[in-house]
């Protein structure tokens, strides 16, 4: 092995290479790694901060929710709206008008569910059953004799 033959020398330039490349790319995954946890470590960072401003502002607001606010005075509100003010008697109509529309349509929603429970009982009623005759027979008696004792004169 005291001369180096073309191949032997191409083999040992390989494996210098090869070692090179592998320190290369430990150094580059050491280098990513390094980034990837700066990155979840200000992540971090920024949403403790995040929280910590958002709970403030909460504290805050509760803070001033309860200091009440005074009530305006009658003519405080007079001298604020006017009734000669068209436009602000527009604004109070239209929102009314839009209020009225809103419990209209829930007053109605609330017909429907309950014709449709109604329904919904009534074919749910055995027609079949024998108590149920008894009970119509009943009424239907009592009926026509309250029925004859009205058309009869006294």
């Amino acid at each position: 092995m005291g001369c180096n033959t073309s191949s032997e020398s191409k083999t040992k330039k390989d494996e210098q290479a090869q070692s090179q490349d592998n320190t290369n790319n430990t150094s580059e995954n050491k280098q990513k790694e390094d980034q990837a946890s700066e990155e979840q470590a200000a992540t971090k960072i920024q949403a403790a901060f995040r929280g910590h401003k958002t709970r403030k502002s909460m504290s805050m607001k509760t803070a001033k929710k309860t200091e009440p606010e005074p009530e305006p005075t009658r003519a405080e509100l007079e001298a604020e709206f006017r009734a000669d003010d068209k436009e602000l008697c527009n604004a109070a109509t239209k929102i009314q008008a839009s209020f009225r529309g809103h419990q209209a349509r829930k007053q109605t929603q609330v017909e429907k569910d309950k014709e449709q429970q109604d329904k919904e009982d009534i074919e749910k009623i055995d027609l079949t059953d024998p108590e149920l005759n008894k009970a119509a027979t009943k009424i239907q008696a009592s009926f026509r004799g309250h029925k004859v004792r009205k058309d009869v004169p006294n």
